[in-house]
């Protein structure tokens, strides 16, 4: 059984996306939980899909850590907030690649600028196809390109046979890097994908229980874990304070707030049922596509993003909760709707009638519409005043006809100044992500609306 520290961690990190840092994370999870250690996963940006097979490995919440949405000075509180005696933290695309703007210092919400505020050791995956005696050049870059970015150790991936191994292995040693593991060419560690990514685990169901099984088992059998363990015990302690819901937000009152869930409405960070929570809330889950009728006692709906678009028929088929949702929303309760949420009340999905709370419809498109926004509240709402500023994220494949109503919810500026979502007595419906984390007066204010 491995010991550690509250604050023992390591960072999980890679040259680019796709070299398999998802595989490897989980699999780490999932081998180190299997001899004992109580491990907690992180995923650093707004990705919400890896997180849920982080969670079947650890057997607690993926937690994000996204210094863009939240601030950076929370992001330390909040690693600690869920920590366990061994934290994992997957990063996001290369080690270096985070939002572009201006300056030399790490990119901002990069998996490097996280590690160094969790003063965190990196290891990084490598994808080995294709590479032999250049990986040296390429670990002494990313070694030596920010001394305050501790690089520890490398886990070779999808190695091809011994020789090759051997070869990798050796030029890992001539870049003064130690081989942690190398994991084997293996196809059955496929997780299936789609347009925005991994399909996911709620959705994968069963199947997603069998990949994580893999991929727990092939790490444990390539990977020292002994020298991962020691590698997160080498981090410092890390000192201040445990973010609390319980800090954020008072009480205002204890009104029943429906959160929709199940396969079609899966984007939804941990922090926010424990801040409706702490706010009084009582949370009630529903799920769109089984159940007939909101909680009882119902006095505000909370509609996350997810993939409606893939459960469209079924979604619309349910016409009992639909017909209720619009007589929700039409007598002026508040409504809190994000991507999948906002399609969701739409009119209409690619022809399949919907709950018809906005006046848009919305169909699939070939274009992938992503990245961080710095927005501004264009009308006071349910959860923000007119003015506020915040940082959200969109990423959707998705166009909604017209972009926003009468009352838009945000102004941003993204070449051209834009306006989008819809504010509409108490609906809040936006395409736009933002962490409650670094929101949490919107949740309060949101409750507060709730209880009257």
């Amino acid at each position: 059984m491995v010991t550690a520290s509250r604050h023992a961690r390591v960072v999980l990190a890679a040259p680019a996306s796709g070299q398999g840092k998802t595989t490897v994370a989980t699999g780490l999870l999932g081998a180190l939980r299997r001899r004992g250690t109580d491990v907690a996963p992180f995923k650093v940006g707004p990705d919400y899909i890896d997180p849920g097979y982080h969670r079947i490995a650890a057997g607690r919440p993926g937690r994000n850590l996204d210094p863009v949405l939240v601030g950076e000075e929370r992001i330390a509180p909040l690693f600690r907030h869920g920590a366990a005696e061994l934290s994992v933290v997957e990063g996001v695309m290369g080690l270096f690649d985070g939002r572009i703007g201006p300056g030399a210092g790490l990119a901002v919400g990069s998996t490097a600028h996280v590690a160094a505020l969790l003063d965190a050791p990196v290891v990084l995956v490598v994808d080995a196809r294709g590479q032999s005696h250049s990986l040296a050049a390429l670990l002494h870059g990313f070694r030596s390109y920010r001394p305050e970015v501790r690089v520890a150790g490398v886990i070779l991936n999808r190695v091809g046979s011994p020789r090759h191994e051997q070869v990798l292995r050796d030029a890992a040693a001539a870049a003064g890097l130690p081989v942690l593991g190398a994991v084997p060419r293996a196809a059955d560690l496929a997780v299936p994908s789609r347009h925005l990514g991994l399909v996911t685990a709620v959705e994968h169901g069963a199947e997603a229980v069998r990949a994580v099984d893999a991929m727990t088992e092939v790490v444990a059998s390539s990977v020292d874990l002994d020298a991962i363990a020691e590698i997160a015990r080498s981090a410092p302690e890390l000192p201040g304070p445990v973010w609390n819901p319980q800090d954020e937000v008072s009480p205002q009152g204890s009104p029943v707030v429906a959160v929709a869930g199940g396969p079609a409405f899966t984007f939804a960070y941990a922090e926010h049922v424990e801040l409706l929570e702490a706010a009084g809330a009582e949370v009630a889950v529903v799920d769109p596509l089984n159940d007939e009728r909101l909680p009882e006692r119902t006095a505000g709906l909370v509609l996350p993003g997810g993939f409606p678009e893939q459960h469209a028929a079924e979604l619309s088929a349910n016409t009992a909760l639909r017909r209720e949702i619009a007589a929700f929303a039409a007598s002026g309760a508040p409504v809190h709707a994000e991507c999948g949420g906002l399609l969701y009340l739409a009119q209409e999905l690619d022809g399949h009638p919907l709950c018809g709370v906005l006046d848009a419809r919305a169909r699939m498109s070939p274009r992938l519409t992503l990245g961080y926004r710095d927005a501004v509240a264009a009308a006071d709402s349910a959860l923000f005043p007119e003015g506020a500023r915040v940082s959200g994220h969109e990423f959707h494949r998705t166009v909604l006809e017209p972009a926003h109503g009468a009352q838009a919810a945000w102004f941003w500026r993204s070449g051209a100044a834009q306006r989008e979502g819809f504010v509409d007595r108490g609906v809040h419906a936006s395409y736009l992500h933002t962490h409650p984390a670094g929101q949490p007066g919107s949740v309060e204010r949101f409750v507060a609306r709730c209880a009257r």
